[in-house]
């Protein structure tokens, strides 16, 4: 059975939200849909003995040790994703349009960024995001995001979308919140290549321009 409750630390952030129940509610990953994240994380490991070999989806066989070659445990990976995200949160890039297209959105929809950011590290991810112009509430989630979604979709009457990179995070927001429309989204291109669209996804669209526009169309055939 699949685990999609709700931690009791997501669960404060998302009853400190003030949303409207009838505006449009728009759902958004962090990383590789609104923040390169492999770019960024390949530079880390660079920095620290390492280098990634994309030949998989998967974090894990695919980060190496720069003296070997060899590829690093399971653990290793771990302590190495929790440096980076302690250290370089506030540095990751956006991914082009990302702004944009949320700026354009927000004037017939709420956005939230619901990620799975360290909670130590979500003030830093809240400060990455008003540098680049994306002041939206943000939701530090732990596990799959089935939980909080159904949270939200209890309590809002208007549509709602929700965009990830992650397979079984689709998968988990449509055992939890079915009427919520579900977009894949991968920034980076190379990843993108190596999975198809995710099964329980509305959609598969990988870039901003695109996720926009797919989303006013719903928006306006609702009258919204």
């Amino acid at each position: 059975m699949e685990d999609d409750s709700l931690h009791d630390d997501v669960l404060s952030q998302l009853e400190a939200l003030q949303l409207t129940p009838e505006r449009p509610l728009i759902v958004s990953d962090a990383d590789e849909v609104i923040f390169a994240f492999v770019r960024g994380l390949e530079a880390y490991l660079l920095d620290n003995g390492h280098f990634m070999d994309l030949k998989s989806f998967a974090m894990r066989g695919n980060i190496r040790a720069t003296e070997t070659g060899e590829a690093v445990s399971a653990e290793a990976v771990k302590a190495l994703i929790n440096g980076y995200f302690a250290e370089r949160t506030e540095q990751i890039e956006p991914v082009d349009g990302a702004a944009e297209a949320l700026a354009a959105l927000s004037e017939r929809a709420q956005i939230l960024v619901l990620s799975n950011t360290p909670l130590d590290c979500r003030e830093a991810r809240r400060r990455a995001l008003v540098k680049h112009g994306m002041d939206y509430p943000l939701v530090a989630n732990i596990g799959r995001k089935g939980g909080a979604m159904a949270y939200l979709a209890a309590r809002q009457s208007a549509p709602m979308f929700f965009l990830d990179d992650i397979p079984h995070n689709i998968s988990s927001v449509a055992r939890a919140a079915g009427s919520v429309t579900r977009l894949h989204f991968i920034a980076d291109h190379r990843l993108r290549d190596m999975l198809g669209a995710a099964e329980d996804a509305d959609a598969r669209i990988d870039d901003w321009p695109g996720a926009r526009q797919f989303i006013e169309q719903r928006l306006a055939a609702e009258g919204f």
